[in-house]
């Protein structure tokens, strides 16, 4: 086994190349399941700078990270984003993307478009306009379809990510089905997490995966797409031509096949969403990383942990 190897695969086999950077908590939606209308934000000085965060990151990729998401919060409200993008897109990955919920997102576009950061996945919870207002709390929507259809067009990779709750929004599964086919634009379903302020509604708010692919197969076909080993959606082409998948975080987690490391806004190197601990990266000479990063790792847990004292926002998507 290389030196390599020995640093980023884990007692269980599981090889770490995904790195997810929250770049900030802050957001500027105020979604049901996510956080409270009045949320306490870190401050900006707490921060890692943008050349902190890429520093990381050079450091993470020479030691095997392949693949790198920009996350939040909303990633797009940080000013020198434009600064981080660019300077990623010099290193040598094999995908660079982004998750954000497009409020900010248009005017980023053609800045964007001759960078390496091709993979937009764009929050959207309703297409109608006044459900999102009342999910979101923001009265956004055109402004985030206007995005999501602009990025299509100009060549962007974009997917929807689509949090289920009962009651909310589970009855537009069968219109994002058309929306998808229509658009050519992939939707995955993901399941609302335990975390936060859902803690107090989940059971009530709760759809399990199954019971989203039992109510889609009343009315279409799916047929199950062939998944790498260490994807968190479970992917479908359904028979009106949509293209879905469903992210099973609850009913059935996809952790004994993590290969992700999460880096929070202060620059520490976190080994799992659900796990607090971690190791600040920002003061480490890169000849230090290896010995970090092998503590980090096997921390890693193998199953799902029942509790997450931070709220969502706080940790990244």
């Amino acid at each position: 086994m290389s030196a390599l190897d020995h640093h980023m695969v884990d007692k269980h086999g599981r090889r770490m190349r995904k790195l997810r950077i929250s770049l900030l908590d802050a957001c500027n939606l105020r979604c049901l399941y996510c956080m409270p209308e009045h949320p306490t934000f870190m401050p900006q000085k707490d921060w890692a700078s943008a050349k902190d965060l890429v520093q990381i990151t050079r450091n993470l990729v020479t030691l095997g990270i392949e693949e790198i998401r920009l996350t939040g919060g909303e990633p797009l409200m940080r000013r020198d984003f434009i600064e981080i993008a660019n300077e990623l897109s010099t290193l040598p990955v094999k995908k660079l993307g982004l998750t954000t919920n497009a409020l900010l997102l248009e005017p980023y576009l053609s800045l964007l478009q001759h960078t390496k950061l091709q993979q937009l996945n764009i929050s959207l919870d309703s297409l109608d306009a006044e459900n999102f207002k009342r999910i979101t709390r923001r009265d956004a929507f055109s402004t985030v379809m206007d995005a999501v259809l602009t990025a299509k067009v100009m060549g962007f990779t974009v997917k929807i990510n689509t949090v289920v709750m009962k009651g909310v929004n589970d009855h537009e599964l069968p219109a994002f089905v058309a929306w998808s086919a229509a658009h050519d634009i992939p939707v995955r379903f993901l399941e609302v997490m335990n975390i936060g302020v859902m803690k107090s509604q989940f059971q009530e708010r709760f759809v399990p995966a199954s019971d989203m692919m039992a109510r889609l197969r009343v009315d279409y076909q799916l047929s199950a797409l062939n998944n790498v080993p260490d994807s968190t959606a479970r992917n479908f082409r359904v028979s009106n031509g949509a293209k879905i998948g469903f992210i099973t975080s609850e009913s059935n987690p996809f952790c004994t096949g993590c290969s992700r490391l999460r880096l929070t806004p202060k620059g520490q190197i976190r080994p799992c969403l659900f796990m607090q601990e971690g190791i600040d990266l920002k003061s480490l000479a890169p000849e230090d990383y290896p010995e970090a990063l092998a503590t980090v790792i096997a921390m890693k847990p193998i199953g799902r942990i029942p509790h997450q004292p931070q709220p969502m926002y706080q940790i990244g998507g």
